[in-house]
Formats: C-alpha cells, sequence, structure tokens
C-alpha cells in the first residue's frame, strides 16, 4: 500500500511540475533567444530495485538487477526505477529512453573498483576521438531521461586516479605508497597501477601511445572513464542528486539537446586529476541552476571539441544559462575552453557565487584550437579568496592550471609575433561582464588575446574587486567600461 502512495505522490508532483513549469523563469529577459525549457516527460509506472534481486548491503554486484530492471521499464514504455536505502556496489549502468532513475534518501550507488567490468569503448575525451573505459553510468541517443531523487551516485574514483604529491598530506602519501600494484612514476606523481604507468608513458595529455588491441588493454588502467557519460540524448533532467568521487570527469553531456541540471552536488577531492564537476560539451539549450560544484579541476565548463576534431564535429555549445550556482575549490568556477574548437556561443551567467576557487571567469585557449567564442554575457558575480584571475581571458593555454604556471615562476600574460589567421585562430568576441564583486584576488583581470586576433568587444560594468595585481589587457580591442573600480592591497 505504501508503495503504491509513493507512486501516486511520483505522479502527482510530476503533474504539478509540467503545470507550473519552474524552469520558464530562466529564459526570461535574456539576451538572446532560447525556447522554454521544461522536464522531460517521465510515464507514471515504477519498478523498485529490489524486486529484481538487487542486495542493498554494498557486499554484492547488483548490475544485472540494474540492467534487468531498466529493461522491464523500457520494455513497457518507460517510468521510474526506484533505488531505496543502501549501498548498491555495481558495474556499469546503462540508461534508456522514458526512464527516470529515482535515488531515494539513503541511496548509494557505488561503482565497483575494478577494470575488468568496464570494457573499453569508443568516445571522446578532453574534446579528441578515442577509446576509454565504459562510463559507470552512461546514455547513448536517449530521450526522455532523468537521474533523480536524494541519493549518491559514487564512483571510487581514488581506485582510478593518479595523484600529484604536492595535492595531498604526508599520511595521504604514505597511504597511497602502501597500495598494493601501485607504482611513484616520480617522488612526486603516484599512479594506481603498472598498467596506468605504461598508459602514460608517451601519451597525449590522455591520449596513449598504443597502436594493437593487447596494447590497449595493457594500460587499461590509465583509460580511466568519465562517471557520467550522456551522448547525443534529448530531454535530459538531473536533480538533486550527488553526484562525487569520479574516474576523470565528473559528468559529462556530449551533444545532448534540452539538459536540466537542478539542484545536485557534484564534488570531487581537491587533489582530483581530471576531476572537472561539470563538462558541458557541444550542447544545445542547457540550464544549470541552483547547483553546487566543488572540484579539483574546473567547476562549470563548456566545451566543443579539440582542434581538428572538433572543427571537424562542427557542434557549437550554444544557448546556455548558469543561474544561482556555488563553486567552491577548483581551477575555475566558470569555464570556456580549452577545447572550444566547434565553438561556443549565447552563454549567460547569472547570480552565481565562487567561493576559493583558483581562478572566477576564466577562458582559455590556444593557437590551433580555431573556433569562436562570442555572446558571452555574465552579471551578478560575488567572489570571495580567488588564488590568482578573478577575470581571465587567455589565448595561451598550456594544460597547466594557473597556480601551477604562476608557482613555477611563469605568467600567463604572453608577447609574440603575429601569426597568419587560418581556420586553427581562435576568435573571442562581444564579452559582456557587470556587477562583479571579488573580495581577494591574486590578479584583477586579465583579457590575453592573439595579435593576429585580439579579443573583440569587451564591456565591462559595475566591477568591484580587490586584488594583489592590476588588471592587464594585451591584444584586446574595442573595450569599454563604465564604473569599473580595482582596490590593490599588500
Amino acid at each position: 500500500m505504501l508503495r503504491k502512495l509513493i507512486s501516486a505522490m511520483l505522479v502527482a508532483v510530476a503533474v504539478c511540475a509540467a503545470a507550473k513549469n519552474p524552469y520558464k523563469q530562466y529564459t526570461a529577459n535574456l539576451p538572446f533567444a532560447l525556447p522554454e525549457f521544461k522536464a522531460p516527460k517521465i510515464p507514471g509506472r515504477r519498478v523498485v530495485l529490489t524486486d529484481f534481486g538487487a542486495d542493498p548491503t554494498g557486499t554484492k554486484l547488483c548490475t544485472d538487477a540494474f540492467a534487468k530492471a531498466i529493461k522491464t521499464l523500457s520494455l513497457q514504455g518507460g517510468g521510474h526505477l526506484i533505488v531505496p536505502r543502501g549501498v548498491w556496489l555495481t558495474g556499469p549502468i546503462v540508461l534508456r529512453s522514458n526512464i527516470d532513475f529515482h535515488l531515494e534518501k539513503g541511496a548509494v550507488v557505488l561503482f565497483a573498483p575494478d577494470e575488468s567490468l568496464y570494457p573499453l569503448v569508443s568516445t571522446s575525451f578532453e574534446g579528441l576521438d578515442t577509446r576509454r573505459c565504459q562510463s559507470p553510468l552512461s546514455a547513448s541517443g536517449a530521450e526522455n531521461i532523468s537521474i533523480t531523487g536524494d541519493g549518491v551516485i559514487d564512483g571510487n574514483g581514488q581506485y582510478w586516479r593518479p595523484v600529484k604529491r604536492a595535492k595531498v598530506t604526508d599520511s595521504h602519501w604514505k597511504r597511497l605508497l602502501a597500495v598494493p600494484g601501485s607504482v611513484a612514476i616520480r617522488k612526486d606523481y603516484w599512479v594506481p597501477s603498472e598498467g596506468y604507468a605504461k598508459g602514460e608513458k608517451g601519451a597525449n595529455m590522455n591520449v596513449p601511445d598504443v597502436q594493437t588491441e593487447a596494447d590497449w588493454q595493457a594500460v587499461k588502467r590509465f583509460l580511466r572513464p568519465v562517471m557520467v557519460s550522456l551522448v547525443d540524448c534529448r530531454n535530459v533532467l538531473l536533480q538533486g542528486v550527488i553526484f562525487q568521487n569520479s574516474p576523470a570527469w565528473n559528468i559529462h553531456p556530449l551533444m545532448c539537446e534540452n539538459i536540466i541540471i537542478d539542484r545536485i552536488l557534484a564534488r570531487n577531492p581537491a587533489y582530483a586529476q581530471n576531476g572537472d564537476a561539470l563538462d558541458l560539451e557541444s550542447c544545445k539549450n542547457a540550464l544549470i541552476v541552483n547547483s553546487r560544484f566543488d572540484a579539483g579541476d574546473d567547476g562549470i565548463c563548456i566545451k566543443s571539441g579539440k582542434d581538428a576534431d572538433g572543427r571537424r564535429r562542427g557542434m557549437p555549445c550554444q544557448n546556455v544559462v548558469v543561474d544561482g550556482c556555488t563553486v567552491f575549490a577548483g581551477h575555475g568556477g566558470f569555464v570556456v575552453g580549452s577545447e572550444m574548437s566547434g565553438g561556443v556561443r549565447n552563454i549567460s551567467v547569472r547570480n552565481c557565487q565562487f567561493v576559493g576557487t583558483d581562478v572566477g571567469l576564466r577562458f582559455k585557449s590556444t593557437r590551433g584550437r580555431g573556433g569562436i567564442v562570442e555572446n558571452i554575457f555574465i552579471d551578478g558575480i560575488s567572489m570571495t579568496n580567488i588564488a590568482t584571475y578573478a577575470v581571465t581571458f587567455n589565448m595561451y593555454y598550456g594544460g597547466k592550471s594557473v597556480a601551477e604556471v604562476l608557482a613555477e615562476g611563469g605568467t600567463s600574460s604572453t608577447s609574440v609575433a603575429a601569426m597568419p589567421v587560418t581556420d586553427e585562430t581562435p576568435v573571442f568576441r562581444h564579452i559582456d561582464i557587470r556587477n562583479v564583486n571579488c573580495y581577494h584576488a591574486g590578479y584583477a583581470m586579465e583579457f590575453n588575446g592573439l595579435p593576429e586576433m585580439p579579443i573583440d568587444g569587451i564591456h565591462l560594468e559595475n566591477i568591484h574587486i580587490s586584488a594583489r595585481h592590476d588588471a592587464t589587457f594585451q591584444y584586446s580591442r574595442n573595450i569599454t567600461k563604465k564604473n569599473v573600480n580595482i582596490t590593490l592591497y599588500q
């Protein structure tokens, strides 16, 4: 009887939400046209994970139970998969159309630390076509899907990730060195296995230098997956859930359309390598609201593919609204790039707060990317204790965080000779930033364009920043300022 009552309540809430549509407000008064956001429509039927033999103790794999439950719902036309309180240890889960993956309070979906459960698949990572281990939670080509509730999705990322010595305590480092099968490649860099070490040797960023299938399998642990991979999906809702401890990026919607991210928490340890919280890549019509991000890399990041692969795909990330979000630790609060070769346009970031990030607003690219980033509207940002730049537009990204570059004695400001303009030249234009307050930053702002392609059309209004170093503008043009105040402190 209780189960039926809960089912009826779920349906009633869905109907009420559809009638009132709480997301309509976010498309009002935008500086670009955007259709009204609506949550996906999920049929009212429901199944409970325990009906398929799943064990809630975390001692037995529930992979088959998840697969059977999802298949059962799919064959009936969709509905809600209810995950009750418990620890549900599992291998990869693949969502299908018209299904709500709903985690009740006290539910923890824990992905098993066993590389044999995650086969190699063709995918895209860091903007390049490559192979990686299958993502713990994924969907491809699905429509009307949601991940909702009050539970936790945990990727067991410590099984997969490397660790830099400088980012952890002495006791943590000693524990890492004691992990069976792990390797300290250098005195300051630990990896979880010999296979990982082999994969990293000679790799181009995160793409290994391998040829045969045997070679791919030998470096499998190096090919750590993003935790939540949504590829070519339409009408997606992520709501309420905690996403944490991912092997690589946490949440990665790729080539999706009509996606809502509402009241989630995406978190990773501060030392998590490639531990981005959210990477929205080549998506169209996305709403990110009232959510929190606490990451070992970028917080909220907009991408569209890298270099020739990204230009060949040719899908910009466009029509994105970010409103009412908080970013804690991370390389950047709101970030565009560096993989933006397909273009980025029509982005609105409003009413957000960045608390202790390395950078506040971070836009990064480099020669070779190509792509056009335009129509960026930022309004109402509060920041505190930003380690480096409150705002940075830098066309000389080299793969390191700003904090790492500065710690090594370098600077992101660069004076270089002009190069010919080609399809590999990144373009940044039409940037509007207003109503920003930042208490204590290392540097106020930098706009650091290319001599052959300056950043063009920058409007700054009602900007108040206290910083150790002033704002700088290099290879930037058509700059307008109104009520811009920078207070320098020692």
